[in-house]
């Protein structure tokens, strides 16, 4: 016989629900939240999910199992009280600047006080003003916002492994904070921003570059030249009532033609050009037979601050190639320097990414040529969203157009680098010998595909098998390096990316949960379907590339080194 909780006096059945709130929200009912994030464990510290049982007890939905038979309310006056208590004593330490917030509109604080009619606070605020830490090219701290729901703190402990933020003092001093209240670009942050994607008010937040970008588009001696990721296509547009997933990058190049960039490329050139490059490289580690460390992916910048980090003795056998950013960077900063001096004006070259660690990454010294870097501005998906509504374009009303010549032609494999196991996929369709329409739907069945954080197939390969990883999260690749180190596991070949799900999900774009994810995912699939080049080396433009710009200059334009001399 099934079992069954009664909820608000309506039989709820239950199988596997971790939690009573779970079940609740089964039965149609939103409690409020705001340290619950399911891909988290259970903190159990905002007390706004709590519930009564039967016998008048309080008890938090969030970190108590279902027991066949219970019954609890969801609403009753003691509830009531409750829940209005815990939002005006969270006001009452909080910045109430609404108007000029970043999260102003999203904020999850802000809606729960709406929510609940909460117009006055009877407290004082008698918190001391904490400075803002802007120190990082990434993401901004501004612990007055704070409300210590510590979802940022799990984050950066349980899903990346890098604990750059903890909880620190006690009671009513207790912060987040880096250890011995440092900078946070003085500590191992990796960049990712995931602690910024989960907070609920605006205690950190992706720091942005409009400015900068609009003051160049509005000078008339610069160039203002724009590329854009695949993960942005199928997450834009839920910003504007469309379905996750949908392939809007006709309306980006139409939207962003309207907001005045001069050029509009697409980054997936530059992921054809990776896998040119990255190709040769597996197939070069495949032949010498050097079985220590596999060849690690070197396109995500958040795994790149992690293995010089936390990893250093891996840095050799990271590919030396350029993320898919940096090397379009490279040839749309050269394609561009002779018009430059002939019509006296400057190209700005501005990369729209799903990730705020791109912006660590348009930083290094790595990326600059003579002082200029390659990139000079990074802005993600949901500060184009911002340009977007500032100017009053009505996005979902737009006609799709097609970018600019001459980098408009790009692979389906391309595509498919903003989800976990793109990468690695678009690399098997480069290498293997069978290039036959059968070998490419097999290769969709190899287990590279799927949202799972861990990865492992095998590729057969004249007379080997090539062994493949496929990590995302930064906790998962600690595990898989681990497994590696102690001889446990061997691999060929390992795609490492930091956020979970992959570029899909970076910080930058919309927040989202697991049914968003995996509809982008299904979005980037799409998109491969419908393109009638499917691998790399098909792309008739890389023919001209290595013909022409990248002559003799592959090395200096698309690869780069991590590894520091002592």
């Amino acid at each position: 016989m099934a079992k069954y909780m009664i909820i608000d006096g309506n039989r709820v059945e239950f199988n596997d629900e971790p939690n009573i709130l779970a079940l609740v929200r089964k039965a149609g009912i939103d409690l409020p939240t705001f340290c619950y994030y399911s891909d988290l464990s259970i903190y159990g510290a905002c007390r706004m999910c709590v519930v009564e049982d039967q016998w008048g007890g309080i008890i938090a939905s969030c970190s108590t199992p279902p027991k066949d038979k219970m019954e609890v309310k969801t609403n009753t006056p003691k509830l009531h009280q409750h829940r209005k208590m815990i939002l005006e004593l969270l006001l009452a330490a909080h910045c109430r600047d609404c108007t000029v917030c970043d999260k102003n509109g999203k904020c999850r604080l802000q809606e729960l006080a709406l929510r609940f009619g909460i117009k006055t606070v009877r407290f004082e605020n008698k918190t001391e003003e904490m400075e803002l830490d802007t120190s990082s090219t990434s993401i901004i701290r501004d612990p007055g916002k704070c409300i210590l729901c510590g979802d940022c703190v799990r984050m950066c402990h349980e899903i990346q492994n890098v604990g750059a933020i903890d909880f620190a003092h006690r009671g009513a001093k207790m912060v987040v904070s880096p250890a011995f209240n440092k900078k946070i670009a003085e500590t191992n942050c990796v960049n990712c921003g995931q602690c910024a994607a989960v907070c609920p008010t605006a205690a950190i937040t992706v720091k942005s570059d409009l400015k900068e970008v609009w003051k160049a588009i509005y000078n008339p001696k610069k160039r203002v030249v724009v590329q854009v990721a695949p993960a942005v296509r199928v997450a834009l547009g839920e910003e504007f009532h469309m379905k996750a997933g949908e392939n809007v990058i006709g309306k980006i190049v139409a939207a962003l033609r309207r907001l005045g960039f001069d050029a509009i490329f697409d980054t997936t050139v530059g992921a054809d050009l990776t896998i040119m490059e990255e190709s040769k490289e597996l197939l070069k580690k495949l032949e010498s037979g050097d079985s220590k460390y596999p060849l690690f992916t070197s396109c995500c910048p958040g795994w790149i601050r992690y293995a010089e980090t936390q990893h250093k003795e891996l840095l050799p056998y990271i590919s030396t190639c350029k993320s898919p950013m940096e090397m379009f960077g490279a040839v749309i900063k050269e394609h561009f320097k002779g018009l430059d001096s002939s019509e006296g004006v400057e190209t700005i070259s501005v990369a729209i990414m799903p990730c705020t660690a791109k912006k660590f990454e348009a930083s290094r010294e790595e990326f600059k040529r003579n002082n200029v870097p390659d990139v000079d501005y990074v802005i993600t998906t949901i500060e184009l969203v911002k340009m977007i509504k500032e100017i009053g374009i009505q996005f979902e009303e737009l006609d799709p157009e097609a970018p600019d010549m001459p980098f408009s032609l790009y692979s389906g494999a391309g595509v498919i680098f903003g989800v976990t196991g793109g990468v690695t996929e678009a690399a098997v369709r480069r290498v293997v010998a069978d290039k036959s329409p059968k070998a490419l739907k097999d290769i969709e069945f190899l287990g590279l595909r799927g949202m799972e954080g861990v990865k492992v197939c095998e590729l057969p390969m004249e007379e080997s098998v090539v062994r493949i990883g496929v990590v995302s999260g930064l906790a998962n690749a600690e595990a898989l390096i681990e497994k590696i180190e102690s001889g446990e596991e061997h691999f060929d070949f390992v795609e490492v990316m930091a956020c979970p799900g992959g570029c899909i999900a970076g910080a930058g774009q919309p927040f989202s949960h697991k049914e968003e994810k995996n509809a982008r995912a299904t979005g980037m699939y799409k998109a491969d379907k419908v393109s009638q080049i499917k691998r790399c080396e098909e792309n008739p433009l890389m023919l001209s590339l290595y013909n022409g710009l990248l002559k003799h200059r592959t090395h200096e334009l698309l690869h780069v080194s991590y590894r520091k001399e002592d």
